[in-house]
């Protein structure tokens, strides 16, 4: 099965509220940290550098999509956040990339296992397929 975790946050986010968020996310889901395939973000954050550190941190491959590609997903979000269409140009990031990655690797359809958790500067979703 492959899991993947979504990521938004804000510029500036550091590495240890983004590890908190995921830690704190896999432990309400009893999923195993070592289970996650891949984070997905979208392409604004791709040089973002707590994403970045987060990655690596956790020895996990980062795959950032365009805006475009994430509307597509839009459908099947839990949340709608005008606040990240307006800076964004997509409703939810963190739901997207998750979805988006998920179906990309397996080649098949995705489902959310867990949606949006946000603090006040991320947001992390948790997307499985296969």
């Amino acid at each position: 099965m492959i899991l993947v975790v979504g990521l938004g946050c804000q510029r500036g986010c550091d590495v240890h509220t983004l590890l908190g968020l995921f830690n704190t996310a896999l432990a309400e889901g009893s999923i195993e940290r070592d289970k996650i395939t891949a984070l997905a973000s979208i392409d604004l954050k791709k040089d973002e550098p707590g994403i970045l550190a987060l990655a690596e941190t956790l020895n996990l491959p980062l795959h950032c999509f365009s805006a475009e590609q994430l509307t597509t997903f839009e459908d099947r979000l839990s949340h709608k956040s005008e606040i990240a269409f307006a800076h964004t140009g997509c409703y939810g990031i963190a739901e997207s990339a998750a979805l988006a990655l998920a179906e990309h690797l397996a080649g098949g359809p995705a489902r959310l296992l867990i949606t949006r958790k946000k603090t006040a500067q991320a947001t992390f979703a948790l997307a499985c397929a296969g």
